[in-house]
């Protein structure tokens, strides 16, 4: 695996120390709207599990362990997408499949992806899969806005700048989010990280909510 490099001079060599006080004004903010999120957010998420539930019979929820805050894992939940043997129509697929594997291996992620369903295929374009990751915000997993969620097996690929993504809690929505999303390489994505840890937060979180509702609607960069 090669590591991600950037041009220290382009990201500057201040931090370490003040990312996570740069963060100190955020939990209380988290929370309030975090709430005022999952009550609007309900209904939605009532006939999301209904038709998840009819299409295959199969479970609503899907949980995964990803790393949070200090590199602390946490169980992250999602609607689930993908069919119920995902995982080891996963394994055979990159065994059969040299083009799979290399996909996977720089993304981490499959453009047309066989495992996913039809619902699954439909809230993942729309984002309503990460929904119930509002209850991931409400236990302070998660803030609104951050890095999105890695599981372990990523963080290889930020080398020397994973403590950037430990210096924050993952967000709901962030910088990766609302720039293409899977568009872009996992080097971009790895330098969004890098930047939003290393900026002063307020404003830019603002700017990344009020951009949020546009990009999941649009749609772009999501599968």
């Amino acid at each position: 695996m090669v590591e991600a490099t950037f041009p220290s001079q382009a990201l500057g060599a201040q931090v370490r120390g003040r990312d996570v006080a740069h963060r100190s004004y955020g939990p209380a903010f988290d929370y309030l709207v975090g709430f005022i999120l999952l009550v609007i957010a309900t209904p939605i998420m009532l006939l999301v599990a209904l038709f998840i539930y009819l299409e295959d019979g199969g479970p609503i929820f899907f949980a995964q362990s990803r790393l949070g805050l200090g590199g602390r894992p946490f169980r992250c939940f999602k609607f689930r997408s993908m069919n119920t043997r995902a995982e080891d129509q996963l394994r055979r697929l990159l065994i059969d499949s040299c083009t799979a594997q290399d996909e996977w291996a720089r993304t981490h992620k499959l453009r047309r992806d066989p495992r996913v369903t039809r619902v699954g295929a439909f809230i993942r374009k729309y984002s309503l899969d990460e929904l119930p990751q509002l209850i991931n915000v409400l236990r302070a997993d998660m803030s609104l806005v951050g890095p999105r969620p890695i599981v372990e097996a990523e963080a290889c690929r930020y080398g020397r700048w994973i403590h950037h993504y430990y210096a924050v809690r993952p967000g709901l929505t962030g910088l990766w989010q609302v720039s293409g999303r899977s568009d872009t390489n996992y080097r971009s994505r790895v330098a969004m990280d890098v930047v939003y840890a290393r900026s002063k937060r307020i404003l830019l979180d603002v700017r990344i909510l009020a951009a949020t509702l546009p990009a999941v609607l649009i749609g772009r960069g999501s599968y």
